[in-house]
């Protein structure tokens, strides 16, 4: 049974483990729902025998990262021969508009500019820095 807190065991280790249960032991009394990629995949699926080969061949501990290898990549690979998350795609999108948004450059070249006023006496590199930082924001949204 996989429990919140192996789950989190697990992200902070950045260690999974992939085993074989049966379909009652996954669900632990959950519905299943299937979610077919087919649609969207631009691969077409592996056949079954080629995909438990490769979900076999990474059984045990494999290396585990929230948004690099989770368990979407894992089926992916398994299923299309590329591990690839959807999930992770949107959020790093969601992130990078926030983060070069014209919003947040202004917001800190405010900030920048409110620290070389406290500082007052800053060396060249800080206020390049401070100058620089919201310049590239800017610049990059």
């Amino acid at each position: 049974m996989v429990t919140n807190g192996r789950l989190l065991l697990g992200v902070l280790a950045k260690c999974g483990s992939v085993r074989v249960d049966s379909v009652e032991d996954f669900a632990y009394g959950s519905e299943i729902l299937i979610n077919t990629m087919d649609k969207v995949c631009s691969r077409p699926a592996l056949q079954g025998e080629e995909v438990a080969r490769r979900a076999e061949k990474l059984q045990g501990h494999v290396p585990y990262s929230l948004l690099w290898y989770n368990c979407e990549h894992f089926v992916m690979y398994c299923r299309y021969g590329t591990a690839m998350s959807f999930q992770t795609f949107q959020f790093c999108k969601t992130v990078r508009k926030l983060l070069l948004s014209r919003r947040v450059a202004k917001v800190t070249a405010v900030l920048a500019a409110g620290l070389l006023l406290y500082l007052r006496a800053v060396s060249a590199c800080t206020a390049l820095g401070a100058v620089l930082l919201p310049f590239l924001i800017w610049m990059a949204s």
